[in-house]
């Protein structure tokens, strides 16, 4: 192999083949194979390069297996049956190759995640691609780390079914969930699944970020933590001292665009001030300004600033008008009737939202049965 004696000394070939010091013998491995893998071989230097690849794999040290295990990780210069060897090697050996090399079948990696290791699944849910099938077997049995890897690995083709499996086998394991939920595309059904199970932070990130039904969101995720809370913002109006009720919402993650806005149809502006200027971190007097800005722009920068969902931010405007619109005629805001009236009004007020944000918001809004002839009013304004 005339290319590799130009890299390799008489040294080097020596001390690969006859030395009996480990680390001699692997520092001759490391440069042989960083060689094979920087020159262009002939078909002939390939079949040659195999047959030392494969008297390196049955080297007794461990350290020389090693050596080409991590170098040629990625090569496909490595055959088949030597990286079948290696996969059964120690995890030194095995890990480096698992989890890049691309001499393995399908089967190969199968009957490996089979075996039950959960290190080596880990290292075949990383690999910078994994297979519809390899991912299948995984979600069905491969142990919660390796799951959770594999559902954090965009690069992995997990299909729809077997992301069913791991909602199925996972509900309880947040992490697991979380790593799902943060997937670049989610199928709509797995996304409503997720809505289910996960923290309050991953559930606006879902429904923020993928196709989801805003009504299912909600029919799925009105936990009674929220309701609640929902229970003391509508009895915001006697609190004395806002600042800290918000704060402590916040303090609590409490603090959602969900009750935000349920406080807004309910008429609690103030609550919905204090907690815009919570989340913005900017002194209430100047949110206040910014919310009964006249114009279109005082409010759009508080609620961006809060770190709200631009999905939102109509119906956030409508809610708002509405609640100018009661006060220019006159409305008593402390009387009993006036959160059945921002209600009404609010939900005819045709926010300029798609349809299903504004079932989304019917639905989030948990409100109290309006009298007949009312509903009957408000079914057919909308």
């Amino acid at each position: 192999m005339t290319a590799y004696r130009a890299r390799l000394t008489e040294f080097d070939i020596r001390r690969l083949i006859k030395s009996t010091d480990e680390d001699e013998r692997a520092a001759a491995t490391h440069k042989l194979c960083r060689n094979m893998e920087r020159v262009e071989l002939t078909p002939e230097d390939r079949e040659a390069a195999e047959k030392i690849l494969r008297v390196l794999a049955h080297d007794a040290a461990e350290l020389v297996r090693r050596a080409m295990a991590v170098t040629l990780k990625s090569s496909d210069l490595i055959p088949r049956d030597v990286a079948r060897r290696l996969a059964a090697d120690v995890d030194s050996v095995a890990l480096p190759i698992i989890g890049f090399s691309p001499a393995f079948s399908d089967e190969d990696l199968i009957e490996i995640v089979k075996a039950g290791s959960t290190t080596r699944q880990v290292a075949i849910a990383a690999r910078p691609r994994v297979s519809r099938d390899v991912c299948q077997v995984l979600a069905e049995t491969g142990s919660r780390e390796a799951v959770r890897t594999l559902a954090a690995n965009d690069n992995a083709d997990l299909a729809e079914d077997a992301m069913g499996v791991v909602v199925d086998r996972f509900a309880d394991a947040s992490e697991v969930l979380t790593a799902l939920s943060y997937r670049q595309v989610l199928p709509p059904d797995i996304t409503e699944r997720l809505v289910a199970h996960v923290s309050e932070t991953v559930r606006e990130h879902l429904i923020s970020r993928h196709a989801i039904a805003p009504e299912a969101a909600i029919r799925l995720s009105a936990h009674a933590r929220e309701r609640a809370t929902l229970d003391l913002v509508d009895q915001a109006a006697t609190t004395t001292d806002m600042v800290t009720f918000v704060s402590r919402l916040n303090g609590r993650r409490a603090l959602t665009p969900s009750l935000l806005l349920r406080a807004l149809a309910r008429g609690q502006l103030t609550f919905v001030e204090h907690g815009l200027a919570e989340l913005a971190q900017t002194p209430h007097a100047r949110t206040w300004l910014m919310v009964h800005d006249a114009g279109p722009l005082g409010l759009k920068a508080i609620y961006d600033r809060a770190g709200l969902p631009p999905r939102l931010f109509q119906a956030f405007r409508s809610g708002i008008d509405t609640w100018r619109a009661l006060q220019a005629e006159g409305a008593d805001f402390t009387a009993e009737t006036f959160r059945q009236r921002m209600l009404e009004r609010f939900l005819t007020q045709r926010p300029n939202v798609p349809r299903e944000d504004l079932a989304y918001l019917m639905e989030r809004l948990d409100r109290e049965p309006m009298p007949a002839a009312d509903a009957r009013g408000a079914a057919t304004a909308a």
